[in-house]
Parts: C-alpha cells; structure tokens; sequence
C-alpha cells in the first residue's frame, strides 16, 4: 500500500493530493542460483520512483504527472478506483491528467473542500501477485473566493415601543465558506437579551418600561444592534440594526395604579353610605318625636274645643284649658326635639357625593386593559375623590361596623330612603 500528496491550482480551484507510505507485494522466493561460487542475488520489489510530496499547479494549468516504477513498464499496467470526475490515468505508462471544467462545479458533480479518496494501484501483466496499492485525497479550493452574508429578517431601523419585545431571525447567504460564528454587540448595556451565536438564530429582548429616561431626548432612545459573522479561515460580514426606543405608557404599572384609586373611592364610598345611615337615623328619629308632639298638641287643642261646647261647666272649663295645654306642647317639643337642620343637610350633601362617586366611577371605567385614556382617567378619578373629601371635611366618618357592604348598599338604595331624599316636584 502507498499513498502519495500533491497540490495543484487549476482555473481557479485548488487541488490537494495527500500522500504516505509506498510498498509492493512480490514473490522472492525464487532465488537465482549460477555456481556454487557465485552470489545469490534476490529479485527487486516493485515500486513507484519518482512521486513528489507536493505538487502545485497554478490557475490555468492542467495536470499530466507521469508516474514511473522500477522495472520495464511494458510489462505493468496502471488504474484508478474511486476517482473523481475529470482525473484520468493512462493505463500503459502511468501518466496522470486532470482538467477541471467549471461546468463541474456549478452542476454539483464536483465540490469544494470536499475529499476525494482514489485508490491508485499498477500490477504485473503476467503475475497478479507484484503490485503496488496506494491511494491519494484531491481537495478542491475555489480561489474566486465569495463571501459569505449576514441577512437578518428586519430592516436595518426599527421603531419600537417601551413594553414590546424585540425578536428577530438571522439568515446566512453562504459563499465560498459557509459561516460557523455569529458575534452580537450591542453599543449599550441591555439585561436579559437573547444572543444571535449561529445561523437561524432569534435575537429577542423584552423592552423595560424604563429604558427612556427623563433626561433622553426627544422621549426616545437609540442604540445600536452589531452582528459579525466568521467564516474558518476568519473573513469577516458586519450586519448593524439601529433600534429607535420610544416612550410609552406602563399599562401594568398604569393598571395597578387604576385599581388602587378604584379600591379607595370604593371604601370612602362604603364609609360615606354608614355615615349617612347614622345621620338619616338621627334625622329620623328626631323626626318621630316631633310628630308625637305635634299629634299630642293638636289632640288637645281638639278635645278642648269639643268639651267647650258640653253642657257640664266643669267639661267647659276644662275645655278652655287644654288648648292652652297643646300650645305649651310647642315649645316644650322644640326644646326637648329641635329639628336636626344640620344632620339633615349632611345627610343630603352625603347621599349626594356617593352619587356623584358612583358616577364618576362608571363614567371613567376602562375600555380594556391597554385604555389609551388610562392617565385622564385616574387623575379624573383621583381630583373627584380629593374633593369630596375637602367637601366632607367637617363631617366625621363612622365606621362601618359590623355591617357588610351589601347591607350598606341595601339601605342606600331603600325606596323608603329614596323618596325622603327626592326632590319635589314643586
């Protein structure tokens, strides 16, 4: 077995023939004999005399190596096993031709960097058993050399807003060499970001809602996005995609900030609705007993003007008395039951704010949960409550109690309530 190398350049492709080791099997068991004075001379093993390590051919060369052995080639014959499309040998003097048509490589019968195995062998015409194996490796380099191409999947700016997530793919436009590292640089420091490391990767990166600051001109933010592509013999392609931040709202911040000032009017509303019960309860009650001594007076003063006019001079006397009894009732009720002008008035201006809080609630309620009014609608939410609250400043607060708020609410909306508080027609 021997295996050979050499290289050679041919219209723009590079050939590489690698080589080893040379032997040959034969029968030496026959030994020459003249006299029993003469020496015995063995015959010799067959060989390939002249291969060179390395071969170069230049570009527009073509290949005709002719091997060489050490005994009469007349008697030997030369072939090839394996071997790749144009690379011929002649079988009667052992010459080696290759010419390379382009044609082959762009029909994909020959590649590039690609290595061909050729089993190269000669043998004696009459004896099968002296020859010689060996083998080579023809590589192919393309010396026209194309670059390989960085293509990602998005324009090279992009508009984006705070809260999105930038994603895109790289493609590779493979040339000469494909590409076997991707390097990704970014020109400001980003957290949590997926690198681009090979060909079909997906950069992705979650924008902060805070990546704007106050201080960045214009509300926006811009940095850039270096992908830089090698290929094995380190030939460079830089893609660059320039990112445009712009502000925008938090709407999960921006949400929990909506349902913190929605959860407060709600428990002032619930205070208010306790406080106004206790208020009507007052009211109420001292209403009651401004009736009893309304009812009480008038009894008296009629039953006095009824026993006026009885026959019985004691019936008379007493009746010219009790009318003066029920006007004494009078004074005697504004002392004992004044009218609750202030409770009153409270109750009324109560009973008004939670209607003016319930509305503004359901007036300002969100249309999903990326509302674009998000922010008028809790600084709207946000005044109404301080004034109401500046407004009921001098009436203190009543704690709920033990009552829930269904119950609050049952008593609010009582029709019995409703109707004390609705304004008259007249």
């Amino acid at each position: 077995m021997a295996v050979f190398r050499f290289r050679m350049y041919w219209l723009g492709f590079l050939l590489v023939i690698f080589t080893g080791s040379l032997y040959a099997q034969v029968d030496t068991s026959k030994i020459l004999h003249a006299t029993d004075t003469l020496p015995v001379k063995a015959d010799t093993a067959l060989r390939i005399i002249n291969l060179n390590p390395y071969i170069t051919l230049h570009v527009d060369s073509s290949i005709n190596y002719d091997l060489d052995i050490n005994k009469d080639s007349s008697r030997y014959y030369w072939f090839l096993r394996n071997a790749p499309v144009g690379l011929r040998i002649n079988k009667d003097n052992g010459v080696i031709s290759f010419k390379a048509e382009k044609s082959y490589f762009l029909s994909g019968r020959l590649k590039y960097d690609q290595e061909y195995k050729v089993q190269l062998g000669v043998q004696n015409l009459s004896d099968p058993r002296e020859k010689v194996d060996t083998f080579f490796t023809v590589v192919f380099y393309n010396t026209e050399i194309v670059l390989s191409k960085l293509k990602p999947s998005v324009s090279s700016l992009i508009y984006i807003d705070e809260g999105d997530t930038l994603s895109f793919k790289v493609q590779c436009e493979n040339g000469s060499f494909p590409i076997e590292n991707i390097s990704t640089l970014v020109n400001v420091p980003l957290k949590n970001y997926v690198a681009i490391n090979k060909c079909n990767d997906e950069f992705s990166w979650v924008i902060p809602f805070d990546f704007v600051k106050e201080t960045d001109s214009g509300k926006v933010k811009i940095f850039t996005i270096s992908l830089i592509s090698t290929d094995k013999f380190f030939n460079r392609d830089t893609a660059l995609v320039k990112v445009i931040v712009r502000d925008a709202l938090n709407f999960p911040f921006r949400l929990q900030e909506y349902n913190k000032v929605v959860k407060d009017i709600e428990l002032y509303t619930t205070q208010l609705k306790f406080t106004f019960k206790e208020l009507d309860k007052k009211v109420k009650s001292t209403k009651t007993t401004r009736s009893t001594f309304d009812l009480a007076s008038g009894t008296t003063a009629m039953s006095g003007a009824v026993m006026a006019t009885s026959t019985s001079e004691s019936a008379k006397n007493l009746g010219k008395v009790m009318p003066s009894v029920g006007v004494a009732l009078v004074p005697v009720k504004e002392a004992v039951s004044p009218v609750k002008t202030y409770e009153q008035n409270s109750a009324s201006l109560v009973r008004t704010s939670i209607k003016r809080l319930d509305y503004t609630l359901s007036d300002n309620a969100l249309s999903g949960e990326r509302d674009p009014d998000i922010l008028t609608k809790i600084t709207k939410l946000r005044n109404e409550l301080k004034q109401i609250q500046v407004q009921l400043l001098d009436i203190p607060m009543v704690d709920t109690g033990e009552m829930t708020k269904e119950q609050l609410d049952e008593y609010f909306n009582n029709p019995k309530v409703n109707k004390k508080y609705k304004l008259s027609k007249h």
